[in-house]
């Protein structure tokens, strides 16, 4: 049976009830009732359906501190085939329990109801998922930031001549110290699969260069995501540990079980420089008991020996005494000599190895980039020390010149400048607010700026249909 838009608005209106209401008069028997509150029910979950507004009609928000542009677009149609095709769903139930499910016994159309009623809860699920980011756009000062760490994250996701074209990128706060991403492409509720990156910032890192370190490292887990970068590092780590003697083989095992998490290290370098080594050190600066926690399954390498690492992928990208330097300082802060002998072998075993891995990572070359290393596809010439150092001195404070250039790079600057002590964290935290807020307002002009179809050039257009079954679905 089809049915119309104004079909299924009558239908859904209410106090309507075309399909009849609870038997009146004698108490019937279950076999009626039955069917009749089921009806009932899937009427008022197409009720409830119709009152699911597009967040364009709920959240206010000043421009900019808006979605970007096509991860709106993108949010906005995935929620709206959602609610479309469950509506089809419960109006194809209420056809069938009129129809030949009327003859079904009872249990049947029941259980045909309670999946359908799951799926609308799975619909739920997957607009609170969307709605805890754009709810906070709503926020004084918060949403503009966040806006302008969309910009950033944009920036972290690019690669010369990428092989498949990244997704929209949206970031929003959360407490707790640790970032964390739902990838573009993964399953939401329901089984659907995300159209956007969902990036988990830790709101106790806003704002100061720290901030781009969390969220860079979490678009490195969506960069490895398209290139499929993990299994073919799993693959190279296999073969160097195949090579190796009993305790170094033991050593890249655990480079092999935790190298999700270090490649993502090594993206935040490579975009950053020792800002990301910087913020990853603050991030796991925690008390020693869990700093110096092994794995036991954890895709994260212990949070002692991440630093290392990163240091090591920061000498193999940018040779410079800076980085034995702050790995002095690291073990100055936690000395290893009251942890357990399984411990500290174990540190000794990833130590010894760190630098050859951070090379096997930099110049791996994935079938995904055609014959390119990983390396080649990160601004590695624009990020030495030498090369920020000398940006920091030409661009200074001026909100006119950072605003224009690569957000990745202005926050590898600053990072630069604070290890270097030339700058201060208060000094830091009001520039980068300050950029923040300046790349927000120009993503609301490019938006503004889309160009609009030529005169007598319009797309195809659709009927109209009831605000109800449509702005509505």
């Amino acid at each position: 049976m089809t049915t119309t838009h104004a079909d299924r608005t009558r239908r859904a209106a209410p106090g309507r009830s075309p399909r009849g209401p609870v038997p009146r008069g004698p108490v019937p028997d279950g076999a009626t009732l039955a069917p009749a509150l089921v009806a009932q029910e899937a009427e008022a979950l197409l009720v409830r359906l119709g009152r699911l507004r597009p967040f364009v009609m709920t959240e206010t928000m000043v421009l900019a501190a808006a979605l970007p542009y096509d991860a709106h677009r993108a949010i906005e149609q995935f929620l709206h085939t959602g609610r479309t095709t469950l509506r089809d769903q419960v109006e194809g139930f209420l056809d069938w329990l009129t129809g030949p499910g009327a003859a079904a016994p009872a249990w049947e159309q029941q259980r045909r109801f309670v999946a359908i009623r799951m799926r609308f809860n799975d619909v739920l699920s997957q607009l609170d998922v969307f709605a805890e980011v754009v709810t906070q756009r709503s926020e004084q000062g918060t949403g503009v930031w966040l806006s302008g760490l969309d910009r950033l994250a944009a920036d972290a996701v690019r690669l010369p001549d990428p092989p498949v074209e990244p997704p929209p990128l949206v970031c929003y706060l959360a407490r707790g110290a640790g970032a964390a991403i739902r990838r573009a492409r993964t399953r939401l509720p329901g089984g659907r699969l995300s159209p956007v990156a969902i990036i988990r910032v830790p709101r106790e890192r806003m704002v100061g260069h720290g901030v781009a370190s969390s969220l860079i490292h979490e678009v490195g887990h969506q960069v490895a995501a398209q290139l499929e970068l993990v299994p073919s590092l799993q693959d190279a780590i296999a073969r160097r540990r195949a090579r190796a003697g009993p305790a170094e083989a033991a050593a890249w095992e655990g480079w092999h079980s935790t190298v999700s998490e270090c490649v993502a290290d090594l993206w935040s370098v490579g975009k950053l420089g020792i800002s990301s080594t910087l913020g990853l050190l603050a991030v796991v600066s925690l008390p020693r008991a869990l700093t110096f926690r092994p794995p036991h399954g954890d895709p994260h390498p212990m949070p002692y020996v991440r630093v290392l690492l990163s240091a090591a992928i920061g000498r193999a990208f940018y040779p410079h005494p800076q980085w034995d330097a702050l790995v002095a300082a690291w073990k100055a802060c936690y000395p290893v000599q009251d942890v357990t002998p399984e411990v500290r072998a174990d540190i000794a075993r990833l130590e010894g190895t760190a630098d050859e891995f951070a090379h096997l990572m930099a110049a791996h070359r994935p079938a995904s980039l055609g014959g390119r290393a990983i390396s080649d596809v990160l601004p590695l010439a624009t990020r030495t020390p030498e090369r920020l150092l000398a940006l920091r001195r030409t661009w200074g404070d001026d909100l006119g010149v950072l605003a224009r250039r690569p957000p990745t790079l202005v926050f590898a600057v600053m990072g630069q400048a604070r290890g270097a002590g030339l700058v201060a964290p208060q000094q830091e935290s009001a520039v980068l607010a300050d950029v923040l807020a300046a790349w927000a307002v120009r993503s609301s002009i490019d938006v503004m700026a889309r160009p609009h179809p030529a005169p007598g050039h319009h797309a195809p257009q659709r009927p109209a249909a009831p605000v109800a079954a449509s702005a509505q679905p």
